[in-house]
């Protein structure tokens, strides 16, 4: 049992406390701050329990119980008074829509505890510019000093947060970033320069212990205020903060209405909400049935209500996307799969009225129960349809979430590579964007990433690779669903200059 006196961190030559405190051992739980690392029990789904390592973002007191929340029975252990106060943690190497909330019973005070590293403030410039080490910026390494300095750090970070951007400029990435990646420099004909063979196991780890590629590190997103969310019959663990009603940020679970998205704090107030409730799909003009398979074009500016309930759902499970008032210059197209009950919505994409960058896609999502069968590809393959509808070319708005650029790399790789197979002549870039709907920035970086681009007499060709032809008959492979272009009944929608109005 960690003893009761205080610890004491080493310091460094500078004066400033070091990363690394005290010996493992000589921890309490005063010491936890904002801004440390320390191990904590991670329960497993097998039933055991594994120690990671988590940095502490914030701490809260425990909220009282909910009036909804199910009474705990009469034989439950006493309550650990550990668990007053809890943790919001951040496993290190891991990705952070797997951060949560934990009471101060799963930290762990007997292994090594790291310490946020000090800023560069105790350097000072003398007249000539040069700077010179000076006072140290903390004078005295006790963990009560250390405590008040991180939380008002973490207050100020915290208080820097914008509420009001819009759904792409909410987004924490430099665009100037996302700039670079698509500029594809075709005059080096070194094959050393190449990129690497694209692999998607190196992706989905990099995803993993990286965190979602719209990620800023410079910024701290906000807390998660949501536990679980129950849809219709599943039960799916939120990723992202949403901005729900408050009173709604500590419940263990809020049940959602499945065809209009209306949120409740308890099921007995869902149940009756089911018995008024008159919607078995979304509110708006069904464009394409295939079998089982629905798609549903929605305005916002009509149905403005149930397109913020559905931002609000989405904003779970999108990291800094798109906010809930924010609808009416959007069209949003939802995918139903039907069954005797009705339309459950699968997914859906929302695309501006008028983009002047000419995006096709805005914000894309499938749901996380019906994530990994295949409906992530039938999205975006729509899309692409309405834009060949449309007679124009497409990409989606960026930067993309991570498991957005994983589905949008393989479904580029699919289409480019399958028609440069069907095609028998030679067949040029913009012959593939035309046929495809694809823009050629797209284009040339999934074939950069592929290494299919070569220098041949002069110029550069788009070459299949043995390891692409073969990657691409393990996908044809499969069975799975698609879009089936006939069965489209849709004309691209015209607004008037009032239409594009926005207001509120």
């Amino acid at each position: 049992m960690a003893p009761s006196t205080p610890s004491t961190p080493h310091r460094s030559d500078s004066g400033s406390p070091a990363p690394t405190a005290a010996p493992p051992g000589s921890y309490t739980i005063e010491d936890v701050v904002p801004g440390v690392k320390i191990f904590v029990d991670k329960p497993l789904p097998n039933g055991t329990t594994e120690q990671r390592k988590a940095e502490i973002l914030s701490s809260r007191a425990k909220p009282p119980p909910s009036a909804f929340a199910p009474k705990p029975p009469a034989d439950a252990p006493p309550p650990d008074p550990r668990d007053d106060t809890e943790y919001y943690v951040h496993y290190v190497e891991f990705n952070k829509r797997l951060d949560e909330w934990v009471g101060g019973s799963r930290l762990v005070l007997d292994r090594e505890m790291e310490w946020p590293k000090p800023k560069d403030e105790g350097k000072k410039k003398d007249k000539s510019g040069k700077a010179t080490p000076g006072k140290a910026a903390v004078d005295s390494p006790r963990p009560s000093l250390l405590k008040k300095a991180a939380t008002k750090a973490a207050m100020a970070a915290t208080s820097k947060d914008s509420v009001g951007k819009r759904k792409a400029k909410a987004d924490p990435d430099e665009e100037d970033e996302e700039d670079e990646e698509d500029e594809i420099d075709l005059t080096a004909s070194n094959p050393q320069a190449a990129p690497p063979v694209f692999s998607k196991k190196q992706e989905i780890e990099k995803l993993r212990t990286s965190g979602s590629m719209t990620q800023s590190h410079s910024e701290i997103s906000r807390v998660k205020n949501l536990d679980k969310l129950q849809i219709g019959k599943h039960q799916v663990e939120a990723w992202y903060f949403s901005p729900y009603p408050i009173e709604y940020a500590h419940l263990p679970v809020l049940y959602l209405c499945e065809f209009c998205l209306l949120y409740y704090p308890s099921f007995t107030q869902l149940k009756r909400h089911r018995t008024k409730c008159t919607l078995y799909h979304p509110p708006g003009n069904e464009i394409y049935r295939s079998g089982n398979v629905s798609f549903w074009e929605i305005d916002g500016r009509r149905q403005r209500t149930w397109c913020r309930n559905l931002c609000l759902l989405s904003k779970c499970f999108l990291d800094h996307k798109t906010l809930y008032y924010d609808v009416d210059p959007f069209m949003y197209y939802c995918m139903t799969v039907k069954d005797e009950y009705g339309y459950h919505l699968i997914g859906y994409f929302s695309k501006e009225k008028e983009s002047a960058e000419g995006y096709n896609v805005a914000c894309i999502l499938t749901l996380p129960q019906h994530q990994r069968k295949g409906y992530g590809r039938v999205l975006i393959e729509f899309s692409y349809e309405l834009s060949k509808v449309e007679g124009k070319l497409g990409s989606p708005e960026k930067p993309l979430s991570d498991l957005g650029l994983l589905s949008y790399r393989a479904y580029w790789q699919e289409e480019i590579v399958k028609l440069l197979v069907n095609s028998h002549d030679e067949i040029t870039l913009d012959e593939i964007a035309q046929k495809t709907s694809i823009t050629h920035g797209d284009i040339m970086h999934t074939c950069q990433a592929l290494q299919m681009i070569k220098y041949y007499k002069g110029s550069h060709i788009i070459h299949l690779t043995d390891a692409v032809l073969e990657q691409h008959h393990k996908t044809q492979a499969k069975q799975r669903t698609s879009i089936d272009p006939s069965q489209l009944r849709w004309k691209p929608p015209v607004f008037s200059r009032a239409q594009l109005a926005f207001g509120f």
